[in-house]
């Protein structure tokens, strides 16, 4: 017996990666965003490489400083 519904009764699937957000991702949020894409995609597989990446790159903290892990984390979380 098969407990799945018909698929032909189903929504198509969606996916929205920004449905949680909340108002469009500012200037700066943009460019992190690219500075870790570009960190990731060379490679960067630890938080201290991707960090070390964007010293590297001159991506500064919203404050103006360098990334360390504890403003890495608690910038990330104030998204």
């Amino acid at each position: 017996m098969n407990t799945f519904p018909d698929e032909s009764r189903l929504p198509a699937p969606s996916v929205n990666p920004r449905q949680a957000q909340q108002r469009p991702p500012t200037t700066y949020e943009n460019l992190l965003g690219d500075a870790l894409e570009r960190a990731f995609g060379g490679g960067a597989t630890e938080l201290e490489q991707v960090i070390a990446r964007l010293n590297a790159d001159g991506i500064r903290t919203p404050e103006g400083g360098e990334w360390t892990v504890a403003n890495f984390e608690s910038v990330l979380k104030n998204l």
